[in-house]
């Protein structure tokens, strides 16, 4: 199976089980239909729930809108507007295939093993990325075939009782990849991204859950073994993100966008229209941004940008910021996010490059940080990165090995540099606890704890009265 494959399917989840899930073929587009619910989550959500409450972005130069109280952290249970619909849909895909699939004969049972671990591996995803944003979740481990009460409106779980479903799907999933190979693309499921996966749940639950070493040292494993895999840095780090090396060898798993297969995704959010880009903007930086596209309705800010070296490969690869020039002097404008800046196609912008879930630099950096909170020395792994990160500057920049904190602090700052834009920095906070001191909405808010998960909207509170909200957001 590859990436090409992935093509918009009828909903499986409405066709009878005695018109469907009877051959090979019809299990395969069930295992489709799951990944086209993954990208519609990945093309917007994904930076909203993972990223979007950091100190990351900023108002861009159009009304950053309905994201401004994702920054500011102003969300209320009244203009709450994420909800878990799009993941639960994924889930229900995935528990069509976990149902249906084993009693199905394939041609190959590896292959048909292979399915089923894919769905395994989506359902912990899914239910981890909502624990982290919601807490305690509803747990649907049967396909929603009908519209009964008891099918239907679930009360929420203890997050607890959602890391032992996360775990529990992880070690089947395991069971049944046969072994540590990448898809064609790398935009599938796979052992070493299966690993990946499993080494962020156990680093969470080890930081947030008090599980301390044991499950640090299980993280550490998992990694060791990705790591055995086809992956390598790519020199360059713009390389990474082209739409033109998609599945090249640094990605362990990405969510594939296609011209002619899928709309834009996130990244035209932060780019530049045509009419925001001055006459008098500077050439180099026009040419560097070319085709103008989308809209900046959020900008990175300067608490961020200003934390880039100069010497960074990564700063360029990442943003670009445009300035207006006045006479001899220049007025900042905004900055346009690049790593995800897509295709130029007939004289339009399409924003389709792939959007990353796992790639090796989040290996190398997850492996140090389970190696500092087991007592280790992370220095090999900070300084690969930095290696790639400052090439010939390197040696300005050599990472030397500290105590716990300040490893720790280290670490979550080559995170920043590495992986911003990429839906990953909320998550980082929280996890490493740091939340109320880089954010700076949520300084001086240390004791609103309830602040680290967002509230259940309206809608979703009134659509399942078994429901009951986030402690803090109730009216």
């Amino acid at each position: 199976m590859s990436c090409n494959n992935l093509i918009d399917l009828e909903p499986v989840s409405v066709i009878s089980v005695s018109s469907f899930w009877k051959t090979e073929e019809d299990a395969k587009a069930g295992l489709y239909g799951m990944y086209t619910q993954f990208r519609d989550f990945a093309a917007q959500e994904l930076i909203w729930l993972g990223e979007a409450r950091s100190e990351i972005m900023t108002d861009g130069i159009q009304n950053a809108d309905f994201r401004i109280k994702y920054f500011k952290n102003t969300i209320t249970q009244e203009n709450a507007d994420r909800n878990w619909k799009q993941l639960y849909r994924t889930v229900n895909f995935a528990n069509l295939v976990i149902k249906y699939a084993p009693g199905i004969e394939f041609s190959n049972e590896a292959s048909k093993k292979d399915v089923i671990a894919q769905a395994y591996t989506m359902r912990a995803y899914a239910y981890f990325v909502m624990t982290r944003t919601w807490g305690a979740l509803p747990l649907l481990t049967e396909p929603a075939e009908g519209y009964d009460a008891e099918t239907t409106f679930k009360q929420r779980m203890p997050q607890e009782e959602v890391f032992q479903l996360i775990k529990s799907d992880i070690d089947q999933a395991y069971s049944l990849f046969s072994g540590n190979l990448y898809p064609a693309g790398r935009c599938l499921w796979s052992k070493p991204a299966l690993n990946l996966l499993k080494a962020e749940v156990y680093l969470w639950t080890s930081k947030r859950l008090n599980a301390g070493n044991q499950d640090a040292t299980i993280a550490l494993s998992a990694l060791n073994e990705a790591e055995s895999s086809d992956v390598t840095l790519l020199e360059d780090f713009s390389n990474v993100f082209s739409y033109s090396n998609k599945g090249n060898k640094e990605i362990i798993l990405s969510v594939n966008f296609r011209n002619g297969q899928a709309g834009d995704n996130y990244f035209s959010d932060t780019y530049i229209t045509a009419n925001d880009l001055s006459a008098n903007t500077n050439a180099a930086t026009k040419k560097a941004i070319g085709t103008a596209g989308g809209n900046n309705w959020w900008a990175p800010s300067e608490l961020v940008r200003s934390q880039f070296s100069m010497q960074d490969q990564r700063r360029k690869a990442s943003f670009i910021e445009v300035y207006r020039a006045n006479g001899q002097d220049s007025t900042y404008l905004s900055t346009v996010v690049v790593k995800g800046k897509g295709l130029e196609t007939g004289g339009i912008r399409r924003f389709l490059d792939d959007i990353v879930i796992y790639r090796y630099a989040d290996l190398i950096l997850l492996k140090a940080e389970a190696k500092n909170i087991l007592g280790q020395d992370p220095t090999e792994e900070i300084n690969k990165i930095r290696k790639r990160a400052f090439g010939n500057d390197f040696e300005q920049h050599v990472f030397t090995n500290g105590n716990r904190d300040q490893n720790d602090e280290a670490i979550l700052k080559e995170r920043l540099l590495e992986f911003a834009f990429e839906g990953k920095r909320w998550w980082d906070l929280v996890r490493f606890g740091k939340a109320f001191e880089k954010v700076p909405s949520l300084k001086d808010r240390q004791n609103d704890q309830y602040l680290l998960l967002w509230p259940l909207s309206l809608q979703t509170l009134n659509l399942n009265s078994r429901l009951v909200q986030n402690p803090g957001y109730g009216f």
